[in-house]
C-alpha cells in the first residue's frame, strides 16, 4: 500500500506540477528518487573515546527502519587521527514508498519538534537540484530515546529527484508542503 504523501503525489501534486510548469509529458515531471540518510562518525567516537559505533547503528535503524551501510575511510590522514579502514560514518538509501514515508515524516512530525523552527531556507539545493539539510540532534526523532546526553549526534539528510533543474526541485517540495521559509520573511531578517 502506498503512503499518504505517495498517493497525494500521484492524485494532486503530479497534475498540478505538469501544468504549472506546461510540461507535455508525464515523464518530465519531477519524481523523488531517493532518500540518503547518513550519519558521520568520526568527531562522535572521539568525543566518547570508544570504537564503538552499535548505538548509531541502532538509531539509524529505529529512524529509518532500514539497517545502514557502514562506511570507512579509504586512506590514512594523520591530521585528523584517520586510518585507513577505519568507520567514518554510516547511511541508509530509502527509495519508493519508504523514501516517501521518510520524508511524509520528516515534514509533518519532525521539523515541528525542532526547537525554535521557523523555516528551512532556500540555499539548501546543489547544482543538479538535489535538496540536502540536516539536525544537530538525532533525538528530534520520535522513535529515538537518549539516555545518555553525550551519545547525540547529528543526522543529514539528501533529497535526490529525477530532475535536474533547481526550480522544479523547489516547485515539488513546495507542493509536498515542505517547510520553506517565506521569501518576505527572508528580507526582513538581512535588514
Amino acid at each position: 500500500m502506498a503512503s499518504e504523501l505517495q498517493q497525494r503525489y500521484q492524485k494532486e501534486i503530479l497534475p498540478k506540477i505538469i501544468k504549472d510548469l506546461g510540461m507535455k509529458n508525464v515523464m518530465q515531471a519531477p519524481r523523488i528518487q531517493k532518500v540518503v540518510v547518513n550519519v558521520g562518525m568520526g568527531s562522535y567516537l572521539q568525543r566518547l573515546g570508544t570504537k564503538d559505533f552499535g548505538t548509531v547503528e541502532e538509531t539509524l535503524t529505529k529512524i529509518t527502519g532500514q539497517k545502514p551501510v557502514l562506511r570507512k575511510s579509504r586512506m590514512s590522514v594523520s591530521n585528523f587521527k584517520l586510518r585507513e579502514g577505519m568507520p567514518v560514518g554510516m547511511c541508509v538509501t530509502l527509495r519508493g514508498e519508504s523514501a516517501y514515508d521518510f520524508l511524509d515524516k520528516v515534514i509533518n512530525v519532525v521539523f515541528p519538534r525542532v526547537r525554535g523552527f521557523r523555516g528551512v531556507k532556500r540555499n539548501i539545493f546543489d547544482k543538479d537540484g538535489n535538496c540536502s539539510f540536516g539536525f544537530s540532534e538525532h533525538t528530534v526523532f520520535p522513535e529515538v530515546d537518549v539516555e545518555d546526553p553525550r551519545k547525540v549526534h547529528g543526522v543529514q539528510v539528501t533529497i535526490v529527484t529525477s530532475t535536474k533543474d533547481k526550480e522544479h526541485t523547489v516547485k515539488l517540495l513546495e507542493e509536498m508542503s515542505f517547510p520553506f521559509i517565506k521569501k518576505h520573511e527572508v528580507k526582513e531578517e538581512t535588514n
